[in-house]
């Protein structure tokens, strides 16, 4: 019960690592308020979590959606101790068939709606010294082939991150990016383009255990530690949970 009385918000909620998190949360007593665009999802994980959750649906690449969930979120329970980004988007493509609709579209979810959520939730989050854990990437610490845009959005959210651990820190606010290697998600599900080389991208992957991917809880945990008051010295840090992924 790490997080008892304290509100948080989770974007991505509606499944795969941020249903997780969320339940996570939950699990140690947060008022945990649920942000997606699968409004169906987003129904039932908060069906899931009863009174310990509110849902509202979320653009992240909408600065206005942005805004308002974090008013809901302080109009709920009068106050914000933690946000999670974790809502983003994958394109696997070569190159020269990455459309400027799709750059665009990954570059706004990904990095935009990091950027625009903390823009939102930073001042809620002075007033609690509270928490920011951004979702990256391990393709945000090294590169991954036939990922350009989203490798690009996740180097990004490594740098926000550590640029907005130094301009709040003096505020006692902690700003902290996970990156993940491959989690067992809906959204790499998917299987490629027969344009890309597979063995290529496949080799940027988890040693640990003969490249076994990771689950969602095993991200919560992650992101529970730091936000926890056990990671209250850590900030500015781009935590891998990768398997060995970025080992090399």
């Amino acid at each position: 019960m790490r997080f008892s009385g304290k509100t948080v918000i989770v974007t991505g909620a509606a499944s795969g690592i941020g249903r997780a998190v969320a339940e996570r949360f939950a699990r140690e007593g947060a008022q945990v308020v649920l942000g997606d665009v699968n409004a169906a999802g987003l129904a039932e994980v908060k069906a899931g979590l009863g009174a310990a959750a509110s849902a509202h649906t979320l653009d992240v690449a909408s600065p206005a959606d942005c805004a308002a969930i974090v008013q809901a979120a302080c109009a709920t329970t009068g106050r914000l101790d933690i946000l999670c980004n974790v809502a983003g988007v994958l394109a696997m493509a070569p190159v020269a068939e990455i459309t400027p609709e799709t750059w665009n579209r990954i570059i706004q979810i990904n990095l935009g709606g990091v950027f625009f959520m903390c823009q939102a939730a930073l001042p809620k989050l002075v007033e609690t010294k509270g928490s920011i854990i951004n979702l990256a990437s391990a393709a945000g610490l090294v590169g991954v082939p036939f990922n350009a845009p989203y490798v690009a959005s996740k180097h990004g959210v490594v740098g926000l991150t550590r640029a907005l651990a130094l301009e709040f820190g003096r505020a006692g606010v902690r700003v902290n990016a996970i990156c993940p290697t491959g989690v067992n998600t809906p959204m790499i599900a998917k299987p490629p383009p027969a344009s890309v080389d597979y063995e290529l991208v496949a080799r940027a992957r988890p040693w640990l255990n003969d490249g076994e991917l990771c689950d969602p809880p095993d991200i919560a945990d992650a992101v529970a530690f730091l936000a926890s008051d056990e990671a209250k010295r850590i900030t500015g840090i781009a935590l891998p949970v990768d398997g060995g992924q970025t080992a090399f």
